[in-house]
């Protein structure tokens, strides 16, 4: 049994889902709207729907959290704001946000409503909390890889509510930094709309070599998680300080969400030793890709990644014994039934599922209809239960959850009833409108008022103890005593409705602080066509020619004191690069690294809400703001100018009329990207140990496969990858090269262009010099396209989301 308060938060997709979570012991659901999710591909819940769902969660004390968690274009903002309004009147209790810009705005003008941070906002050290704390935010949901040790040391530096997760899907890139599928399909994770290329196969390649030499490892599912459960060890992740715990599965089926929340209620309440080995196998059955710990409990490698296979597997029962010209012959380890799901898998690795139409005992051969490829000895596992199905349907058909109420009516000839309702130490009364007669031949009695108000099924209540104050001879009509408790009951749901008691924001004042935020005049601003670069290894800083450029991001320590010195000596700026994902450790690292040449930079480049904290509170420094600060609307560049930045990269994911709309709304300094192979995912997972065994990733800094290989996948396209301080990152298949459209995206309002150099050796003085020449108008257009087309000839290209964009 866990000691600490704590809160049970299911996944609700549909109204079902909703009956299934709360009438199975949450404490409180999240659910999106029609509007504004990253769970674009759910049913959802429009208006109506949402506020059924509000008044229902409440009468039963469960809160329900909505999420409008993706990143709003400014062009989508009103309508955001007047979907939160909505929310704000139906009194959910909480917004789980992802867009800065969009909380910047919820703060200002519905300051009564709780904001959540989303897992979506990368926090994963104390700093980020401070920050989210700071800024108004009452919960923040933390990331999924971030250790119990760090959670604990949050938990003991700030005061806000921190939610993990315990349960279900897993994304295998840190949530937020993700842009594979966005850049290689067009469908953004941080819109709602991921096509999960992690669930993908893919082999490994040696980029040296051009071969793909782990022949084992060909085809696999290299970037799949497997499904996290925590069951057992609940009680660990409740002691490092996580007050919500969080269960995935929006997606889910309504039975899912029921197994998974009635077991975990079982061990909040009873303990883990309340749980049977049924209760544990219903878990399996329900939904798995095979179980993980996560990160934050130590699983890793082939303990994390599902690289067999990327979906549902159920529980094996038996194997194939016997094929002839008809059948399939198997010998069953388990009961089944009729209706049960089973799959069977091929020669060529192929899942084949059938529904058997007969129920068999363990120990028993069954025959089912040969399918082709199946061979004698391949595995059986049944995908789907009806039993168990049908349990857990039966959990939520009807409505066990009801409250104790206190009751007392006072009956007298000549004035009206009058009944008092008293509910957790609260009380109020109401009286009818008919005066009491005297009975002239039946007179009510204590038996029948009591057989009246007792009349609760429809409702959530119950009589605990009642009183009757019943005057001899005493008449009135049984209507008129129905009407009372109808009326006391729709009374004491109103009550308990309004969780939350916010005050009323009337049409007026709404627009009047709308007005406030939303500008119609353009800013004018000169434009300086300036050039940066971003250098990752001190190789690189080399090839440099330090007159062509205007600002350097250095990311490498060897010879950095040097490095700035010399681009001091051309009077050119220099800030010191950051990584996306440093926790509480590295942070204090960093300040090793800023501390001796603080006097000497310009700033530092900061690409976590953490870093831009920790940074603030420790030195009076420019803070430039980069692409993992997810910039995608003007109201996010405000906040994070009131935050301290001075410039700021844009998403990658806008177009250029998102670009130039910014621009003109929000005084900044912009950068965007013009060059680089940008980063797709940031993950704390290791394909390369999947092959190894790791353990762990103690070995990550000796290992000989951190450089050198990358991903193919199915369609034959390479992925470069390195690992480097416990992250492998992966970066996209070809360059962003956007060189010939300078001018154009210059004259939306951008200050200057960044070519970033990642994993490239050779080539950078000579894009430096073409970005750089053209940029400054020192060579022409034509030059420019013969270039383009020599490069072409070597190297394929995209030009990112800047003629596209991802909405």
């Amino acid at each position: 049994m866990i000691s600490r308060k704590v809160e049970l938060l299911a996944p609700v997709g549909s109204m079902e889902n909703l009956f299934a979570a709360i009438q199975n012991g949450a404490d409180a659901v999240y659910l999106g709207g029609k509007l504004f999710n990253a769970r674009h591909y759910a049913s959802n819940f429009d208006n109506e729907e949402l506020k059924f769902a509000v008044e229902y969660a409440h009468l039963r004390n469960v809160k329900v959290y909505v999420t409008v968690n993706i990143l709003i274009d400014d062009g989508e903002m009103n309508k955001a704001l007047d979907y939160i309004k909505y929310l704000y009147e139906s009194n959910v209790d909480g917004i789980i946000v992802q867009d800065l810009g969009l909380a910047y705005l919820i703060k200002n003008i519905f300051p009564d409503m709780d904001l959540h941070a989303s897992t979506q906002m990368t926090i994963n050290n104390q700093f980020g909390a401070i920050f989210l704390e700071k800024y108004g935010f009452k919960r923040v949901v933390l990331a999924r890889e971030t250790p119990l040790e760090e959670i604990k040391r949050i938990h003991e530096s700030t005061k806000i509510e921190l939610e993990g997760f315990i349960h279900g899907a897993l994304c295998v890139c840190y949530s937020g930094q993700c842009l594979m599928s966005s850049i290689i399909g067009g469908r953004s994770g941080n819109r709602g709309e991921c096509a999960q290329p992690c669930r993908l196969p893919y082999s490994i390649i040696d980029f040296n070599k051009g071969s793909t030499p782990f022949n084992d490892w060909n085809n696999k599912y290299l970037l799949s998680p497997r499904d996290l459960n925590t069951l057992e060890d609940i009680e660990k992740i409740v002691e490092s300080g996580i007050y919500s715990l969080k269960i995935e599965g929006r997606m889910k089926r309504p039975e899912y969400v029921a197994v998974v929340v009635n077991n975990y209620r079982k061990v909040l309440d009873e303990g883990i030793t309340a749980l049977r080995d049924q209760d544990r196998e219903d878990i399996l059955q329900i939904f798995n890709r095979g179980f993980t710990k996560g990160f934050p409990l130590g699983d890793f490698g082939r303990k994390f990644a599902s690289y067999d296979r990327p979906d549902n597997r159920g529980i094996y029962i038996g194997k194939i014994v016997k094929r002839d010209s008809r059948y399939l012959y198997i010998k069953l380890d388990y009961d089944v039934e009729k209706g049960d799901g089973i799959e069977l898998e091929t020669t060529r690795g192929r899942h084949i599922g059938q529904i058997l139409n007969f129920s068999a005992l363990k120990g028993s051969i069954v025959k089912i209809d040969r399918i082709k490829k199946v061979p004698v000895g391949s595995k059986v596992y049944r995908t789907s239960s009806i039993n168990l199905l049908e349990r857990a349907k039966k959990s939520y058909e009807g409505d066990k959850i009801k409250f104790p109420i206190h009751m007392e009516v006072n009956i007298s000839i000549g004035k009206p009833a009058e009944l008092i309702i008293r509910f957790n130490g609260e009380s109020f009364k109401i009286q009818s409108d008919f005066l009491v007669e005297k009975g002239k031949k039946v007179a009510l009695t204590k038996e029948r008022v009591i057989e009246q108000l007792s009349k609760l099924n429809d409702t959530v209540y119950y009589i605990d103890s009642i009183k009757v104050n019943l005057e001899d001879c005493s008449f009135m009509p049984i209507s008129v005593i129905n009407s009372l408790r109808r009326e006391g009951i729709e009374i004491l749901d109103n009550i308990r409705k309004n969780f939350n008691k916010r005050s009323k924001i009337t049409d007026e004042e709404y627009k009047a602080r709308l007005d406030r935020y939303f500008r119609t005049s353009s800013i004018e601003k000169k434009n300086a066509k300036r050039i940066s670069i971003s250098v990752l290894r001190k190789e690189q800083f080399e090839q440099l020619d330090l007159k062509k450029l205007d600002r350097v991001y250095i990311g490498f320590d060897e010879g950095l004191k040097e490095a700035i010195l010399e681009i001091k000596k051309e009077n050119k700026e220099v800030y010191l690069l950051t990584d996306r994902i440093l926790y509480g450790e590295d942070l204090f690292r960093l300040k090793e690294r800023i501390d001796p040449i603080k006097d000497l930079i310009d700033g530092v480049s900061i690409d976590n809400l953490g870093t831009l904290q920790f940074v603030k509170d420790n030195f009076n420094l420019n803070m430039h703001g980069d692409i993992g600060l997810n910039t995608f609307n003007s109201f996010t560049v405000e906040a994070l100018k009131d935050s301290g930045l001075s410039s700021i990269t844009l998403s990658p994911e806008l177009n250029m009329e998102q670009i130039k709309g910014i621009c003109e709304k929000s005084s900044m300094y912009y950068e965007t990207i013009g060059y680089g192979y940008l980063k797709l995912m940031i993950t704390k997972h290791c394909p390369m140990a999947l092959l190894k065994n790791c353990k762990d990733g103690s070995k990550c800094k000796s290992c000989p496969y951190a450089k050198g290989y990358g991903l193919k996948d199915r369609k034959g396209v390479n992925f470069y990858m390195e690992r480097d301080k416990g992250l492998t990152t992966i970066y996209n298949s070809v360059p962003l090269m956007v060189l010939d459209s300078l001018d154009h995206i210059y004259k939306c309002g951008v200050d200057m262009i960044r070519l970033d150099f990642t994993i490239e050796n050779e080539g950078i003085n000579e894009l430096q010099e073409i970005y750089y020449n053209f940029a400054k108008s020192v060579i022409s257009k034509n030059e420019v396209e013969s270039f383009i087309k020599d490069y072409k000839n070597i190297n394929s290209i995209t030009k990112g989301h800047y003629f596209r964009g991802v909405i």
